[in-house]
Formats: C-alpha cells, structure tokens, sequence
C-alpha cells in the first residue's frame, strides 16, 4: 500500500468542519511553495498526477454511460395517484427493476441510480421536489450535477393530447401547455430533450383540464394502468439502449399507441 508523502506543516490550510476540498484544490494548498518539493525529494505532482488523471478518466466515462430520467408530477401524498404525476408512477416502476429506493440529493430532488441489467447504461431516476411548474430548477441542477448532456436526458410526463393507454415519444418541440416542460426547456435553454409522452386523455365534457390532471384515473382506467406505466417503462429503457428511432418504431406502431 502506497503511502501519502508527509508535507511540511506550515503548507497546510486547515478547513472548517464538514467543509470538502477537491483533489486538486488539495493538490494547489498543500504544495510546498519554497522547496517545490515533499520532505522526501519527491515532487508531489509525480505522485498525484496519475491518480488524479485516474479520477478524472473514471467522472468522464461515468458521465459518457449516464441518463438522466425525470419523472414529472407534484410532491406529497396528495398528489401522488394523480394523472399529473403518472411520470412519476413510471419512475416508480423503473426503481423497482433495478432494486433501488429514492432519496433525498441536494438538487432538491429524489434520487436512485442504478442498471436494469449487468452492461446496461447507467439510469440516474429523478423526481423533482418542486411543483410541476418549478422542475425545471431541479432538472437543470441535476444534469450539471451528474454531467449529463441533454442529448441523455428523458422526461416522462402525462400527456392530454394522447388517448388514455397511448403512448410517444419525441425530441423537441412545443410544451403544448404542459407547465413542467416549459420550465425544464427554460431552465435548460433547450427543448430539445427525449420526452416520453404517457397518454392520459382530455377531460370529459365541460371539466377543466387544470383539475382534471389532479384527479386520480378513473375506476375503468385502472385495470389497464399497470400495463400503461410498463409499456411507458420500456420506452424509457429501449430510448437508452437502442435508440430513440428505434423505440418509436417499436411503440408508436403498437395497439392503442
């Protein structure tokens, strides 16, 4: 086991409790500025370089295999058996195939990494904690967090313009009224992300779209429900291992779809 060259005492800037320092900022600090050198001749950038070029060749290959996925919706109980949050349903239904349970991350969002098979891309599932006006905070933070291009981004999200039990996807375009994708294409400067669009149905009669979304689907709906954030699943896995044309040929053609 290598062992940490001592530094003299006098280079070393000590930091408050808790506080993180970077490799290379640790690097920057502790360098002797007179002799240039550690105790033991050796010079510190000869022993941290290639461990340092290490790290830095693992984050990229990390973030080269990385997806972002956000699953749209609202926080809190009240909301969760809505149409709005059937993106999050989705989300729900991805963690449990790669064994994973949300938690807390510091964008102000849940959070669980993990594959759905051995050699699989890497899935970052997102929920935003913020209403689904304000996600595109959340989004954004993410994608700088886990150094995620937009081209690996994919937002699932309820969509009133598709029959209950349908399903698309696309890159770009509109928001097309949906509050949660306005936000995002702001916050991004770009709307030019894979959306996977989960049909939930316009509102029957003269009911208003806004309290339609808020309300749970229909006793008839719910039988098929399952099958709906399933196939809204495998969309979202066959976008990041086959392709967004691909998956499109395949969903776009099937019943219902």
């Amino acid at each position: 086991m290598t062992t940490l060259p001592r530094l003299p005492s006098n280079h070393l800037h000590p930091e408050p409790v808790g506080t993180v320092v970077s490799i290379r900022e640790w690097f920057r600090r502790a360098r002797p500025v007179s002799q240039g050198r550690f105790e033991n001749g050796q010079d510190p950038a000869e022993f941290l370089a290639p461990n340092i070029e290490s790290d830095s060749q693992e984050e990229h290959a990390l973030a080269q295999d990385s997806w972002l996925i956000v699953g749209l919706g609202n926080p809190g109980a009240k909301y969760e058996d809505t149409r709005h949050n059937v993106g999050q349903m989705v989300l729900d239904e991805l963690a449990s195939r790669i064994g994973g349970t949300f938690k807390a991350h510091q964008a102000n969002a849940r959070v669980v990494e993990g594959r759905t098979a051995p050699g699989a891309p890497k899935l970052v599932l997102a929920k935003p904690n913020s209403y689904m006006n304000l996600s595109g905070g959340p989004v954004a933070n993410l994608a700088q967090y886990y150094g995620v291009p937009v081209e690996r981004l994919v937002v699932v999200h309820d969509e009133l313009d598709l029959p209950f039990d349908s399903l698309k996807l696309k890159i770009g375009g509109g928001h097309g009224g949906h509050n949660g994708l306005r936000d995002i294409a702001k916050a991004l400067d770009t709307p030019e992300f894979v959306r996977v669009r989960v049909g939930i149905g316009r509102p029957p009669g003269r009911q208003d779209p806004a309290d339609f979304v808020l309300k749970p689907f229909a006793s008839s709906e719910r039988d098929n429900l399952p099958i709906l954030i399933a196939d809204a699943a495998d969309a979202v896995e066959g976008v990041v291992s086959e392709g967004l044309l691909a998956t499109q040929q395949r969903f776009h053609g099937k019943a219902g779809a």
